[in-house]
């Protein structure tokens, strides 16, 4: 039966922008920075330029290979806290200008920009608010113009951009000072500069999971509540160092539950943020050689892409260039191997041999003449009319019987149930409970592959 909250729910629906970015469902980051040359995870801003020079920088090489990996688009980090400008900033002379690099003629952006749109991948800014370089950094006004000046340039001149991806690091600048960032100045500036740009983590469009680490919640709600969209912004639990503990920090207690039923009746006002997941195929965000051997297993990928992209969220996975500027051999191969196995995992959809049937609302059956063996299935609902399903069931017909071989909560706009390799010659998903009436637009049943 509707009840009044489940009615005030469905209310909540994302905009274009949210639509089309989750889609993308997987992208690259790419730390890139005066810090590669360093081994330092942040840099200071008192980093010579003179010391960056990638002789061999390949930007296809870098799109070539998450696009092989099956991502479709990828975020840059334009500016980290030390304040190094990979593009020619007139706002600055601590850039790739002053560096040796391509003889100070050089922009990093601009090559990453083009060779994105060249492979049809989508092209994303990162930048710092941080600027431990600048010496506005912490006057207030000021420090906002000269943030805003390299915002516009790099929403200008650069094409397309389909993020911009702003983190919480608030340290403190020179003598002390603190900078309180006018978050809102940058969101006009982002919407009538690229309206299409969905802006990340401390902004209104896609939240921060938590971690760094790539845990994810058993139940990524979208519609969560509409305080939650100031969590990264507070300058007071903000990153103010690099640390091991902050990188692999879990996901705590107290938000284990966003956006349930019981938790979403208590709050007053509502919003539709999806969740990404961030975290970096090693274990430092930028390029140190000793972690040539630490790159993560595919089997290590493909739980977080299991757990992120087919549990609501998107999978955000950063690949470091080395001072050469060329992505690791190591990289490149993981990158090769998890597009393989996320081609072959997906290519066979068994429905397409299967009898369907439905009754009202509540259950959808598949059934084959034969038994089949099941690798993944995969769930989706239409997030234009909002989230829905609170709980559902899968059950496979196993020696004439059901049995039950998953039961979850949040579907949303991707759900998938990896199985081992489950075989039956009858399927069928159950919803159990529903806000109101459920809206499926996706089933695929994908063959077990070795």
């Amino acid at each position: 039966m509707r009840t009044a909250l489940d009615e005030r729910l469905i209310k909540v629906v994302p905009s274009r922008r949210q639509v089309e970015f989750q889609s993308l469902e997987f992208y690259a980051f790419v730390h890139f920075t005066i810090n590669t040359f360093t081994g330092q995870e942040w840099g200071d801003g008192t980093e010579n330029p003179a010391i960056f020079d990638p002789q061999k920088l390949d930007a296809e090489q870098w799109v070539t290979a998450i696009k092989a990996a099956g991502m479709r688009g990828l975020i840059l980090t334009c500016k980290h806290h030390d304040g190094f400008c990979l593009w020619p900033s007139r706002y600055t002379k601590h850039t790739i200008a002053a560096s040796p690099y391509r003889n100070g003629q050089g922009d990093i952006v601009r090559e990453v920009s083009e060779a994105c749109r060249r492979h049809g991948i989508r092209f994303g800014i990162y930048l710092s608010p941080w600027d431990r370089h600048e010496e506005s950094y912490g006057t207030g006004a000021a420090y906002d113009d000269y943030f805003v000046n390299q915002l516009t340039e790099l929403l200008t001149n650069y094409g397309d951009i389909f993020c911009v991806w702003l983190d919480g690091a608030c340290g403190e600048g020179k003598n002390g000072k603190k900078q309180y960032y006018d978050w809102e100045r940058y969101y006009e500036v982002i919407r009538r500069l690229q309206p299409g740009a969905c802006i990340n983590v401390c902004g209104p469009d896609i939240r921060w999971c938590g971690n760094e680490a790539g845990d994810t919640r058993p139940s990524e709600w979208s519609v969560v509540p509409l305080r939650t969209k100031d969590t990264e912004k507070i300058a007071a639990k903000s990153q103010q160092e690099d640390s091991e503990q902050f990188r692999q920090r879990k996901i705590c207690a107290w938000d284990w539950d966003l956006g349930s039923r019981e938790i979403l009746a208590q709050e007053n006002d509502l919003i539709w943020y999806p969740a990404e997941v961030n975290t970096s195929i090693r274990p430092g965000w930028f390029y140190h050689p000793e972690e040539d051997d630490k790159v993560r297993s595919l089997e290590e990928l493909i739980h977080i892409y299991q757990n992120s992209v087919g549990g609501n969220a998107t999978f955000l996975l950063n690949i470091p260039p080395t001072t050469e500027g060329l992505f690791h051999e190591n990289d490149v191969r993981r990158l090769q191997e998890l597009g393989e196995y996320l081609q072959k995992a997906f290519a066979v959809n068994l429905l397409e041999r299967a009898t369907l049937t439905a009754s009202p609302e509540t259950v959808i059956c598949a059934e084959w003449k034969e038994p089949v063996a099941i690798g993944n299935i995969v769930l989706k609902e239409n997030i234009l009319l909002s989230q829905r399903v609170e709980r559902f069931v899968a059950e496979a017909r196993i020696h004439g019987e059901y049995e039950k071989i998953y039961e979850g909560t949040v579907i949303g706009y991707k759900k998938i149930i990896p199985l081992k390799s489950v075989r039956t010659d009858s399927l069928r998903i159950r919803i159990l409970d529903v806000r109101v009436a459920p809206a499926i637009s996706f089933l695929g049943v994908y063959e077990a592959v070795e």
